[in-house]
């Protein structure tokens, strides 16, 4: 594929400057940019990053970039929650450009006049380069093919552009691999932190052990005081930082899926749909504007149609109709218009004449079949390529590569796949007049030509009404502090959305809940939110039950979540102090085993780094326990995850001592590496100021 094409299938990314290493968590920084002035510029102000403000109408085109590409890799027409990762992905890009753009100053990285030139078209490429204009194959580089490229730039002022691009998004990966590299070097293994993992992954254990697990013990019969909770809090103060504000809310949805009386409307609707389509003259036009889902009207291989449809169609000869069948949430129906064997994928070459430059498609048209002649008449089709067409892939000739059914518009599909290799075809597209040659066909599979239509079963008007009718009824009657009980009063079912971020694309039980994630983080703590939303299949009222802040959390944010935590912390004193009368007076695991009614657990062959006990799921803190005693000596409880535990060991087998300390330094550096990258990042992130105002624009 040639440079252009590339580029401009890509733009996206490197508009968006995504950074090339493990670097991909960060901080949002504060939802509200708290302080600014309202007038108009400020109102534009996507976020701003360590003093930097990004601008809504720089940042909104590269969003549209992305969004368009995870179109394009994902198919179909996107959603909110594609749209929320095209949105993260550019902030993501922002805070990289900016935070490591200070770094690299800081430090003094740059790149130099000469390494660029290397990197272009000396004897160390950029890997850029070497996707662009390397050898599939071997990876080799045409240079004069490069070189080509960029003497053109003076006469293609678009090539030119593409240039700028893709050398502003080399130097770039130039500078974070020297960052990269930089980072990897400040990282050292000791001999002894090389013997002490070796020994945690090799050296084994054996022991016995007996426990009391927390659910002996009801949570109705716990009750956690305040001091209980206090105490826990204080202890794991680290787990409750929040990374990011969040909103939590409650909602009810009202439903409106088709009911049995819609559904039997649609279903009568189908079948005299269904007579009409085969009474129809233009079985393709029928379709086209009978479907609620537009299939081109041209050939598609096995495995492309819905299940339930697939395998009959390919059974049908030309001309029967199949359906309506009901699948899924819609009901389809076919004709088969054609049937054939068609080659799997093509490889083809093309020239892209530009009807508009030059008066219209007749004169393209015109124009095109004088270059087929010359080509007929042994003129080099690639020369012609680079000297009329208008695609990125003039640079290579006018060679597309090889593609499968489905890559290519439909008139340059049928052209490509319904010829031979060696035949020039002159079509035209939304894109233009082109001139194609066949190259090559690969494989030969059955293809069928559809009219496709596919109704869905949808609610009436009336089950719409009635359902907002509901929802209206509802928000009108609903305080802010009886939701829940006005809900259950009423038969209704309360949904929860817990921890939602400013910028997420998904909520529990919602369809698509951006515009109602945006409005909870206009309200307060309590406050019903004034609007009903409609969703995919439902109305929705909702109330914001939680606003909980960048940073360390309270003890009452985080009260009800840690509170089944609390509760295992006051049974493990209650079965600590239950395993400690049992110790008394025993000297062996059997005899506190007997005494606490349980039987001894054995366990053979535990390693440190793997700390899962059969039976008992992970258990860090007794594993850890376990590494750390002596051969026969009776331990004292431990509470673990899942229960209170005693053990003794009974032997340890040591591995054979590290043959090769190098090696084992050197897969530990490596790991240590990838992880300090991603620290290095994200302390960058800690210490600047970033605000984030996306949730006032997404």
């Amino acid at each position: 594929m040639g440079l252009m094409t590339f580029l401009r299938n890509r733009a996206g990314y490197i508009l968006i400057g995504a950074i090339g290493f493990a670097i991909v968590a960060f901080l949002v920084g504060d939802a509200i940019n708290v302080g600014k002035p309202f007038w108009a510029e400020s109102q534009k102000v996507v976020g701003s990053i360590d003093g930097e403000d990004i601008n809504i109408d720089e940042f909104g085109p590269k969003v549209e970039q992305s969004l368009a590409q995870f179109k394009q890799q994902y198919g179909g027409s996107g959603n909110e929650q594609m749209s929320a990762m095209a949105v993260d992905q550019v902030w993501n890009g922002e805070v990289a450009n900016v935070l490591l753009g200070k770094e690299y100053s800081r430090l003094g990285l740059n790149v130099s006049g000469d390494e660029l030139f290397d990197l272009l078209q000396g004897k160390n490429p950029s890997p850029l380069i070497v996707q662009y204009f390397g050898n599939p194959q071997t990876g080799e580089v045409n240079r004069a093919e490069v070189l080509n490229s960029l003497k053109q730039q003076s006469k293609n002022p678009q090539l030119k552009q593409q240039w700028d691009l893709l050398q502003t998004e080399i130097e770039k990966q130039a500078l974070q691999q020297k960052y990269a590299n930089l980072i990897r070097s400040s990282v050292y293994v000791t001999t002894l932190e090389a013997n002490d993992e070796y020994q945690n992954r090799n050296k084994l254990a054996n022991f016995r052990y007996v426990g009391l697990d927390y659910t002996s013990i009801p949570d109705a019969n716990v009750k956690p005081t305040e001091s209980d909770f206090s105490d826990f809090y204080n202890e794991n103060k680290q787990r409750f930082n929040n990374p990011t504000e969040t909103r939590s809310f409650e909602y009810v949805s009202f439903n409106i899926s088709p009911t049995a009386a819609d559904s039997a409307a649609i279903k009568a609707q189908v079948e005299k749909l269904a007579a009409d389509f085969k009474a129809a003259p233009s079985d393709s036009l029928f379709a086209a504007l009978n479907s609620d889902v537009k299939v081109p009207y041209t050939y598609v291989t096995k495995g492309k149609l819905d299940p339930a449809v697939d395998s009959a169609v390919f059974n049908l000869p030309a001309g029967s109709y199949y359906g309506p069948v009901l699948s899924g949430n819609s009901y389809k129906l076919v004709k088969v218009a054609d049937t054939r064997f068609s080659p799997d994928s093509v490889k083809a070459s093309h020239i892209l004449i530009d009807a508009a430059k030059l008066g219209g498609v007749d004169k393209a048209t015109k124009l095109a079949d004088s270059l087929k002649t010359l080509v007929q008449n042994g003129a080099n089709f690639a020369t012609l390529a680079a000297q009329y067409s208008v695609d990125g892939s003039k640079d290579k000739g006018g060679e597309l590569g090889t593609f499968s059914r489905g890559q290519m518009v439909a008139e340059f599909e049928n052209a490509a796949f319904n010829g031979k290799a060696g035949d020039l075809k002159v079509v035209t597209s939304q894109f233009g007049v082109h001139l194609i040659k066949i190259e090559k066909q690969v494989g030969s599979s059955k293809v069928v030509k559809l009219a496709y239509i596919e109704k869905s079963l949808a609610p009436s008007n009336k089950t719409k009404d009635a359902a907002y009718k509901k929802a209206s009824n509802f928000l009108a009657e609903v305080k802010d502090n009886n939701f829940a009980e006005l809900a259950q009063k009423l038969g209704y079912t309360v949904g929860v959305a817990d921890k939602i971020t400013p910028t997420q694309g998904f909520a529990p039980g919602l369809a698509n809940p951006r515009k109602l994630i945006k409005d909870a983080y206009a309200a307060d703590k309590g406050d019903v939110l004034k609007e009903i939303y409609a969703m995919d299949n439902a109305f929705v009222i909702a109330r914001v039950t939680a606003v909980k802040a960048k940073g360390l959390l309270s003890l009452e944010d985080v009260k009800k979540d840690i509170t089944p935590m609390v509760i295992n912390a006051v049974k493990a004193k209650q079965l600590t102090e239950k395993i400690n009368k049992a110790l008394q007076g025993a000297s062996t695991i059997d005899q506190v085993a007997q005494k606490l009614g349980k039987p001894a657990t054995s366990v053979p062959n535990i390693v440190f780094a793997n700390p899962i006990i059969p039976g008992a799921a992970q258990e860090n803190k007794l594993v850890g326990a376990i590494f750390g005693s002596a051969k026969g000596k009776l331990s004292k409880p431990v509470d673990g995850q899942q229960g209170v535990y005693v053990f003794v060991v009974d032997g340890f087998s040591n591995p054979a001592p590290l043959a090769n300390t190098y090696k084992q330094k050197e897969a530990m550096m490596q790991a240590s590496g990838q992880r300090t990258l991603g620290s290095a990042f994200q302390a960058l992130q800690d210490k600047a100021d970033i605000k984030d105002n996306r949730v006032k624009f997404y």
